[in-house]
């Protein structure tokens, strides 16, 4: 058999010693001999494949949005729905008509939202005999451990039930931590456990809403409560985090309690009845998302969940780039890597309704945690912007224009009095969805970072007030181009500019608008001016 060269591939006429004119002629002529027979149907493909996601997409957003309006004007609330009666003081067994009932606060290094979460968690409307404030401190600051435990002595000095506690390792890291805290002694008398991050701050009455739901109603496992963010408006990245999270609670979350009474756990702001957490088989670290898969667990044991839009529970949003960044790539890796783990598990499930798992693995993961990034990134960010390259290629308007139109304006239904910055919304989320994408092909294929566990910076009232802030260990700041300057935003911006540019002169559907816009969004993202910019001195 003859032996086959790259010579033999490119034509005798190509020759790359020439001049720069040359070799960019010799390219766009290889361009123009593999575009007919290789990129047209390349793109043509990739083309079909973003449109059916889309088509996954929309019909989601429409099915979610009738049972909303569906919930909101026919169904009964929660309160009706289960039996539910408010928590009454019984002058005659006392206390004892209190179930037991644990708080767990897991810290790592909150020295700036440690006080208030302890101070809200101790002030729950609880006897204090029937309750335990458990705080879960993983922090490797000796100066905050210090803070934190004297924080915890300062309640139990009050009559509070305040325990501190600290492991060798952080093994496990959220999930790990749990896990350790209902090995205790003191907690085989409790019945239930509450989680709050150390940002949350719930209201004195949290408990006597959402406690009778468990006590009266034996199959529910789990009370999620509806967060309410304090910062929202510190900058515009916390306003374009309300619009996303607003929409997953008065809807995603809403809808998932409504038909399937199954959702996702958020790992916070809610109560789990111990046994439920133990029949799944307790807390597991082989996932980023330890919250969701117990909630998945628990769900295949039929085991019911429960979401309040009422009561709310404040907390924080991570207003740095970077933080949110960290933030993402779990939330986003995460779901990805515990689908890859368990979509066996639930098809093979013989508890559940049939109905049940194709809502867990078609609506809840798939479509939800995969389809919704990969579709935005790369229908968006990458096929659209190429077939301005590639004319012979055409995106329907229904496609590219109507469908991610009708998506966006359903998408709005959780933050009216931010419908004004959908627009920005639009190109923010387009940007990380390049991130998300990132993360959730490293969960599916459980590449290297899969595990990576990098705890949501908080800044509290630190910049408020910052001459009042205790200073705990101080670090040597160094400028980390890393930690400011993002490459591969800078890169998209670049494509998709030369695309705009193309578009310009020789396009026909005036794509240019959008692109020049998304590549100022890129730019801004990639040299990190998003969010609050922490001072260092």
């Amino acid at each position: 058999m003859p032996e086959i060269s790259a010579a033999n591939l490119i034509p005798e006429s190509f020759d790359f010693r020439g001049s720069t004119a040359d070799i960019a002629g010799q390219i766009g002529l290889i361009w123009e001999l593999i575009r007919a027979p290789l990129i047209v149907p390349l793109l043509r493909l990739a083309v079909y494949i973003c449109l059916a996601m889309s088509l996954m997409l929309f019909i989601e957003r429409p099915y979610m949005g009738i049972v909303i309006i569906l919930v909101k004007i026919f169904w009964k609330k929660p309160e009706k729905r289960y039996k539910w009666e408010p928590m009454r003081d019984d002058l005659e067994i006392g206390n004892a008509a209190f179930p037991m009932v644990l708080v767990q606060i897991p810290m790592f290094n909150e020295k700036e939202v440690y006080k208030i979460s302890i101070g809200a968690a101790c002030n729950l409307s609880w006897p204090s005999d029937r309750i335990v404030i458990q705080v879960l401190d993983d922090s490797t600051d000796p100066i905050i451990k210090d803070m934190v435990e004297k924080e915890c002595q300062r309640w139990a000095s009050k009559g509070t039930h305040c325990r501190y506690q600290i492991r060798e390792t952080r093994g496990g890291y959220k999930a790990g931590a749990l896990k350790e805290g209902l090995k205790h002694d003191y907690v085989k008398d409790c019945e239930y456990v509450v989680i709050f991050d150390a940002d949350f701050r719930p209201e004195p009455d949290f408990l006597r809403r959402a406690i009778p739901f468990l006590m009266h109603n034996s199959d529910i496992a789990l009370v999620q409560a509806r967060w309410r963010f304090v910062n929202s408006d510190e900058c515009l990245l916390t306003r374009m985090q309300e619009m996303s999270l607003d929409y997953h609670f008065t809807v995603e979350q809403e809808v998932g309690s409504s038909t399937h009474a199954f959702f996702g756990f958020n790992g916070t702001g809610g109560i789990w009845r111990i046994a439920a957490i133990n029949e799944a088989g307790g807390w597991k670290d082989r996932t980023t998302v330890e919250d969701m898969d117990l909630a998945v667990r628990a769900g295949l044991k039929g085991w019911k969940f429960v979401y309040l839009g009422d009561p709310q529970v404040k907390s924080e949003l991570p207003s740095t780039f970077k933080a949110f960044r960290f933030q993402q790539h779990r939330w986003s890796c995460g779901p990805a890597n515990l689908f890859r783990k368990m979509v066996m598990e639930i098809v093979r499930n013989k508890k559940i309704a049939v109905w049940k798992k194709v809502y867990v693995i078609y609506s809840f993961f798939f479509v939800r945690k995969v389809i919704a990034h990969m579709v935005t990134f790369f229908f968006y960010c990458v096929v659209l912007p190429l077939t301005i390259l590639v004319p012979e290629v055409e995106v329907p308007k229904w496609g590219a224009i109507y469908i991610p139109c009708i998506i966006t304006a359903l998408n709005s239904v959780g933050t009216p009095r931010s419908i004004h910055l959908l627009f920005y919304w639009i190109l923010f989320e387009n940007v990380m969805s390049l991130h998300r994408t990132k993360a959730t092909f490293i969960g599916l294929l459980e590449a290297k970072r899969a595990n990576e566990w990098v705890v949501t910076e908080k800044l509290g009232d630190a910049l408020k007030n910052k001459s009042n802030v205790v200073k705990a260990k101080p670090k040597k700041i160094g400028l980390k181009i890393g930690d400011r300057i993002h490459l591969t935003e800078l890169g998209f911006a670049v494509f998709l500019f030369f695309c705009g540019c193309y578009d310009f002169l020789y396009g026909k559907n005036n794509y240019f608008i959008y692109l020049f816009l998304q590549v100022i969004t890129f730019t801004i993202a990639g040299f990190g001016y998003i969010g609050t910019i922490v001072p260092t001195s």
